[in-house]
């Protein structure tokens, strides 16, 4: 499977925006982004005055590399999102939050998404009493999601759950600490997903 293997502080950097790519590591004062607010590279700190295209495709880069896709995925998503009815934007921010790996990430059952697509890839967690080992499935309401009972008892899983309360669970879920059991309660709306990010410009990238 494909995957980004360089510095994941890096693409903070280049974004300019934290995107908590390292779970607790972000919070804290090791975080590369708090010390070096600025691109990567040699003529990071230069001013550039950027290109109507490169505003798109500065905005496309910063949600996938929210979401941790590479481009194929990306673009998958997107052609799913332009076919459903409604703004093609919007579409595109609920599918992905509605994704699997998502999902548990945003529950507290793992400290970023890409640990959360890890411990789903290892058929840590189950949906609805099945095991789902498919980061990109996507969750409806009614579904409930919970670690296998061996994996209840994983470090890794109990730590993030630990600093749940500082991440917060969004309205569209609900979470039982105790039985560490999640509940998909609704579909997402635009107004549950919390970063800065312009939908639109997305649009007009593709549409090009």
């Amino acid at each position: 499977m494909a995957r980004y293997r360089e510095s994941t502080c890096r693409l903070c950097r280049r974004e300019n925006l934290k995107l908590f790519l390292k779970g607790e590591r972000c919070y804290t004062e090791k975080c590369a982004f708090e010390r070096r607010n600025y691109a990567p590279g040699q003529h990071g700190q230069n001013r550039t005055k950027a290109t109507d295209y490169g505003l798109r495709l500065r905005e496309k880069q910063k949600v996938k590399r929210i979401y941790g896709l590479l481009e194929k995925q990306f673009r998958n998503t997107f052609e799913r999102a332009e076919r459903q009815k409604g703004i093609t934007g919007e579409n595109l921010l609920v599918l992905l939050e509605r994704r699997l790996d998502n999902t548990v990430y945003r529950m507290g059952f793992a400290n970023s998404r890409n640990e959360a697509r890890q411990l789903v890839r290892h058929g840590h967690f189950l949906v609805n009493q099945s095991k789902v080992n498919i980061p990109s499935y996507f969750v409806k309401p009614g579904d409930v999601i919970e670690p296998t009972e061996k994996s209840k008892k994983m470090v890794r899983i109990m730590e993030a759950l630990e600093g749940v309360a500082r991440r917060g669970v969004p309205s569209w879920l609900e979470l039982d600490k105790e039985q560490m059991r999640g509940t998909v309660k609704a579909i997402p709306t635009r107004q549950d997903i919390d970063f800065p990010v312009q939908e639109k410009l997305i649009v007009e990238l593709y549409s090009k």
